[in-house]
Order: structure tokens, then C-alpha cells, then sequence
């Protein structure tokens, strides 16, 4: 499967893989593992997609959000591998976190934004295990992060 002609089929623009503000890496390879660090929730333009779902945004507001994630994550993997989308063998694992209210409970839908982008691109190699978790609080205020492992070839 070319992954690069489904990020072209399905008009997908990846944002500028972004570096750490912090004292750790984006991502990280080990043996044939690529860990790439939690992204947060950034939209088109830039701007951190800030809230809780459940009050400041709904769900499919939150959806978008780990959307947005997803497609961070894919950028870390380009510059991880030189550019070369097809160095990925397949997704192992997607953690979400959803800053969410006390009575919000659908997390795992929240998430799917993610899991479902990643399948789109990498198909049945992107079907992953996955932990969708609620948050008090994330990072600047965004309202989803989400961090991946894949398997390279």
C-alpha cells in the first residue's frame, strides 16, 4: 500500500512536525519501534484547539481535535524516516487523552478521530491497540493529545 498516494486521495495537508519545548524528543527509534512523543490538538491555522469536551466543545469538536493530532503524529513520522512514509511497517498503539468533563464519557469517540485517520492512511497496517483516557488538565489547555508507536520495516 502506498501511504504517501492515500495522504494525496485524501487531501490531507500535514502540519509542520514540531519540536519539543521541553527536555525530551519528538520521536524515538529503537530497534525496528518508532515512539513518537504525545501531540497536542492544533488547528489549520496554528492555534492550540483549547478546552474540555463536554463544556467548551462538543464531541465532534473533540473528534477534530485528535484528528488534528493524528496528523501531527504522521509529520513526526516523515521527519523520523527522511520523508519516506513507507519506512512504516504498521501502528502499534495509539494513547489518547481527552480533557474532558467530569460527566463526559465518551472518550473512546473522541479518540476514534485519531484511529480513524490513521487507518485511512495506512489502512489495515494502521489498525492499532489503543487506550483512550480522561484528563483534568492537558498542556497549554488543549482539549486532546495523543501519542503512537509503530512498527518500522
Amino acid at each position: 500500500m502506498d501511504y504517501k498516494e492515500n495522504l494525496k486521495k485524501l487531501n490531507l495537508k500535514l502540519p509542520e512536525a514540531k519540536s519539543p519545548v521541553g527536555n525530551y524528543v519528538a520521536t524515538k527509534i529503537s530497534g525496528k519501534m518508532l515512539f513518537v512523543s504525545g501531540q497536542i490538538s492544533i488547528d489549520e491555522k496554528g492555534q492550540l484547539i483549547k478546552g474540555k469536551v463536554g463544556k467548551d466543545l462538543d464531541l465532534e469538536s473533540g473528534y477534530n481535535a485528535a484528528k488534528r493530532c493524528a496528523l501531527s503524529i504522521i509529520s513526526q513520522i516523515m521527519k523520523a524516516c527522511d520523508n519516506d512514509i513507507a519506512k512504516i511497517k504498521s501502528c502499534i498503539k495509539l494513547t489518547g487523552f481527552v480533557n474532558s468533563t467530569d460527566d463526559f464519557n465518551d472518550q473512546p469517540k473522541v479518540i476514534n478521530g485519531a484511529s480513524d485517520l490513521i487507518v485511512s492512511v495506512f489502512g489495515d497496517s494502521g489498525m492499532h491497540t489503543r487506550a483512550a483516557v480522561s484528563v483534568n488538565s492537558l498542556p497549554l489547555g488543549v482539549a486532546v493529545e495523543v501519542d503512537a508507536i509503530f512498527e518500522l520495516n
